[in-house]
């Protein structure tokens, strides 16, 4: 039993935020992984020594920043990566005029590299560690409109194949969650412009120097530990970045 202690309690901070700290090294600790239904409220209130009110409030913060999910009628379950999390939760380019689509992924290449010292730096490894490069193109509306460039860590996708990518029926996150274990919790990103280099021009079929839209984003896991860096060039004629809910997407 891990039954909280007031020396346990930062001071002033609420008994709940604690419960809810407690829950995050479950997770970070891998206990309960993605798509496993937590234990019931009362296992959970013993375990604690807690009300279940106290509890409660620190389930429903985890379930306001999507990482743990309730079925009604079911339990709460540790969020897991679906099509529809990703199109929501992690990809924010759409139409100008109209609603989120799914966008169609080509993959381009596959290479093993080591680390230069930016996706060192913000990967937090080491300059010149082994990590993996991933190249796709990615179209809305039938037009090829962004590149992302993905730079991963090799030690936590050991064997991970062209033919992994290539075959893939689902989303990247999806694919690192279930043939490696590794659950993206959340992401940040940072913006910018940038004239389009002659990789990502010939790409998208572009003259070298055309304004992009380019995106910055470190996904990072339940440990707090960075498992991809990902460079995206958007062209932005006809599409903007939108953080939010925008209709539905297409099938």
């Amino acid at each position: 039993m891990q039954q909280l202690f007031r020396s346990d309690v930062a001071l002033g901070l609420p008994l709940y935020r604690e419960v809810k700290h407690k829950l995050m090294e479950s997770l970070r600790d891998g206990e309960w992984k993605a798509g496993d239904m937590i234990p019931a409220e009362k296992r959970l209130c013993e375990r604690y020594g807690v009300s279940v009110g106290t509890l409660r409030k620190a389930v429903d913060e985890l379930t306001a920043e999507n990482i743990l999910i309730r079925h009604q009628g079911r339990g709460t379950f540790v969020a897991s990566h679906s099509q529809d999390r990703y199109m929501f939760g992690f990809f924010h380019i759409c139409p100008k005029t109209g609603q989120k689509e799914y966008p169609k992924v080509e993959f381009i290449s596959l290479s093993r590299e080591k680390a230069d010292a930016d996706s060192a730096r913000r990967l937090g490894i080491g300059k010149g560690s082994k990590v993996l490069r991933i190249v796709n193109r990615l179209s809305l509306s039938g037009r090829p409109v962004i590149v992302d460039q993905i730079v991963l860590p090799e030690r936590f996708f050991p064997g991970l194949t062209e033919f992994q990518l290539r075959e893939r029926r689902t989303t990247l996150y999806q694919l690192y969650q279930d043939s490696f274990g590794v659950a993206v919790l959340r992401t940040e990103e940072r913006l910018d412009a940038e004239g389009a280099n002659a990789e990502v021009a010939n790409l998208l079929s572009l003259d070298q120097g055309t304004p992009l839209l380019h995106i910055v984003r470190r996904a990072l896991s339940f440990r707090d530990e960075v498992v991809e860096l990902r460079h995206s060039w958007v062209l932005t004629t006809d599409h903007e970045y939108f953080a939010g809910e925008r209709g539905q997407a297409s099938e």
